[in-house]
């Protein structure tokens, strides 16, 4: 297995790793000592260095080290060429998973030895022949072993995969995450029922198969086109879940069927996007195009069909699908015929930022295998496009509307309450329009309005908008200022100087760590998110969306900030009430406590977030970030402190009541004017 060694190069981060030092130390080495290696291509700004001359001259230094044992083997799979080195390796994580004794104490020709034995002993897993090890390899093989011992199978079996599919380029390798994988394995479930055996045809690193072995599946098979996938996904399905029974075959899905006889009870699929060779001119008469032959650029409904043609009757798949797919005019006859057939149960749209590609919300197909007594019941149409948090998407919340709404649907289609702008159970006959499109927002307003609702609502938020006016007129009327004849100065101290005078105190959470973990107590507290803070809102996260370490409990008077700010934007600020009190702070959020005999909260929080402040914190981001020990801030007695407090406070005051009139008079005309349209509410006679 002995690849010919090519010069590898490496950069000062990459030294720094592998050593197990900081970048700074790397420095102080050029700097210093005149016999470290001269950097062997690069520019001036970013020098690369000979890997092998900076092993040597660590060795000749006493710095053996490596940062950890996974870092170790990416270094020496560096000094290996070719692609197939990976691929030789991984059937040796298992075998060293399942080694009983320490392998790593035998001398380099016996280590070679005993791994070639542990890998011959091995069954069922794919690939053309055994792998060999020589002694060469022993160092590579030692990696391997502290690697498991150290980081778990798993997490090494990760690293030589990617090490593979990066030197061969290629394209389209992507592992679906583990909370979508749960989701989606998580929507076969029916009642308390899940099936046996679960089929992915396009199973990658086996994530989804995974996810379902979570849920209970006893069977697992998946097919990709990549070997080293697929012997990748054996792997890890093997460690993960030895309790299924794991078969994953090589090869193309669409052109060279490994399961053509097939029928699961269950499809799970995240399959390739816009590939146009799919095998469209060789596959035009494929007996499992039922419901239409897809065009060249259609291959997502090629994949959509080949998931129907492996399931049993009666069995659901889930497929994460682009949106495209469910609008796009080559495919409308193929929609139409799988509508027609009951094939389609559910339509889910998913926020983006979920999986690559990163910018597109992407939709989730429930699809079902029609029974011969199966006729068109209506489809469920869900839109959670819009379930974000503290910028990133709000896991629990969505999982948990995705799955209470799925299994209210199954549970009776036809009383299914719709939820307004969410989700709502559409007839067939409504979605064969021109384009037959099935994305969801589109059929999620037609649900006939209740008058006398739509009247209460309406009445109910105009009275609130009233109420509003009237606070916010009080909140003009408390503003009042003096005047000076000269600019005021005072005589500044930094923020950090007070902390150490004990004035105040910056609270954060770090993030988690396998020693922190929260209680239930803390578990169940709201958690208050940056973007909380920035717009005025009260908390609005849980603990199960956040990494949170040493929890930190707002209290009232404390001064919460966020830790960043969108350059254009004003700095939003308040200090805690009660109905902040009592929440969790969350890594977006920064709180300062002060000693109010000796400080006003307000007068702190006001001086702080000056311009000149920000204007320093700046340098010219698209964000600034707020650390309020380099802010600032005027020295002056405590009432005078009080003084200017009191003004913050009215100033903050007003500005919430003419963001919550904004928010009222648009929330009021967007909801009278659907009532309008949607006929539950009607103009006046004159």
């Amino acid at each position: 297995m002995t690849m010919p060694q090519q010069p590898v190069h490496v950069t000062a981060a990459e030294i720094s790793r592998l050593a197990g030092v900081t970048r700074a130390t790397v420095s102080n080495w050029r700097r210093r000592h005149a016999d470290f290696p001269a950097p062997a291509a690069g520019a001036d700004t970013s020098p690369l260095y000979d890997l092998e001359a900076v092993r040597a001259w660590l060795a000749a230094h006493g710095q053996t080290k490596s940062g950890s044992a996974l870092a170790e083997l990416r270094t020496l799979l560096r000094l290996r060429q070719g692609t197939a080195i990976a691929h030789q390796l991984l059937p040796f994580v298992l075998a060293a998973v399942r080694a009983e004794h320490d392998l790593t104490t035998l001398p380099d020709n016996e280590l070679a030895e005993a791994a070639n034995q542990a890998v011959a002993s091995l069954v069922d897993l794919p690939g053309s022949s055994t792998p060999t090890y020589e002694t060469d390899d022993a160092p590579l093989l030692r990696a391997i072993l502290s690697s498991v011992r150290d980081e778990g199978g798993p997490a090494v079996v990760d690293v030589l995969a990617e090490r593979e599919l990066t030197d061969s380029n290629s394209p389209g390798a992507f592992t679906t995450p583990r909370r979508l994988a749960d989701l989606m394995a998580a929507l076969l479930r029916t009642d308390d029922h899940y099936p046996e055996t679960v089929f992915d045809p396009a199973c990658g690193s086996g994530s989804l198969l995974d996810a379902a072995g979570r849920q209970g599946a006893a069977k697992l098979l998946g097919q990709d086109r990549l070997e080293v996938q697929t012997l990748r996904s054996t792997i890890r399905l093997t460690l993960s879940r030895p309790e299924a029974l794991t078969l994953v075959r090589a090869g193309d899905s669409l052109r060279a069927d490994a399961f053509p006889e097939l029928e699961a009870d269950a499809v799970l699929c995240n399959p390739p996007f816009g590939d146009r060779e799919w095998g469209h001119d060789e596959l035009a008469y494929d007996p499992r195009w039922a419901y239409g032959t897809p065009s060249r650029g259609e291959s997502e409904l090629a994949w959509v069909q080949h998931a129907l043609a492996h399931l049993a009757p009666g069995g659901h798949a889930v497929l994460l699908l682009p949106p495209s797919t469910a609008m796009r005019t080559p495919s409308r006859k193929i929609r139409t015929e799988l509508l027609k057939a009951g094939a389609i149960r559910a339509v889910i749209a998913l926020p983006p930022g979920l999986v690559v590609p990163l910018h597109v919300g992407l939709h989730l197909w429930v699809l079902r295998k029609p029974l011969p007594s199966t006729t068109a019941e209506p489809i469920l149409m869900l839109d959670l496009s819009e379930a974000t948090g503290d910028d990133a998407p709000a896991w629990e919340a969505l999982t948990s509307t995705a799955l209470t709404t799925w299994r209210a649907f199954l549970n009776d289609s036809a009383e299914f309450e719709p939820v307004p702008g969410t989700a709502r159970a559409v007839p067939v006959v409504e979605l064969f329009g021109d384009n037959v499109d099935l994305t969801p927002v589109r059929h999620l307003h037609h649900a006939p309005l209740d008058p006398a609702e739509s009247s209460q609502r309406a009445t109910h938020l105009l009275s609130e908008l009233s109420q509003g006016h009237a606070e916010l007129g009080a909140a003009i009327s408390a503003q009042r200022w003096g005047s000076t004849d000269q600019p005021r100065t005072w005589r500044l101290a930094l923020v950090s100087d007070l902390v150490r005078g004990g004035l105040l105190a910056v609270l954060r959470t770090g993030p988690a760590t396998e020693k922190q973990r929260l209680t239930d107590e803390h578990v169940a507290l709201p958690v208050l998110t940056g973007r909380d803070v920035a717009t005025g809102s009260r908390a609005s996260g849980i603990a199960a969306d956040h990494q949170i370490g040493e929890p930190v409990i707002v209290a009232a008077g404390d001064i919460l900030l966020p830790k960043a700010i969108a350059s254009r934007e004003r700095a939003r600020f308040r200090v805690a009430d009660d109905r902040d009190v009592g929440a969790l702070l969350s890594g977006g959020v920064v709180a300062l406590r002060v000693d109010p005999s000796r400080m006003d909260p307000w007068f702190l929080a006001g001086f702080m977030l000056t311009d000149e402040n920000l204007a320093a914190a700046s340098s010219l981001r698209t964000h600034i970030p707020i650390d309020p020990l380099r802010f600032k801030v005027p020295l002056v007695p405590l009432e005078e402190q009080i003084r200017y407090g009191s003004a913050f406070r009215e100033l903050h005051r007003l500005e919430e009541a003419a963001q919550r009139m904004h928010e009222l008079a648009a929330e009021t005309a967007k909801t009278v004017s659907s009532s309008l349209t949607g006929g539950g509410l009607a103009p006046p006679q004159h």
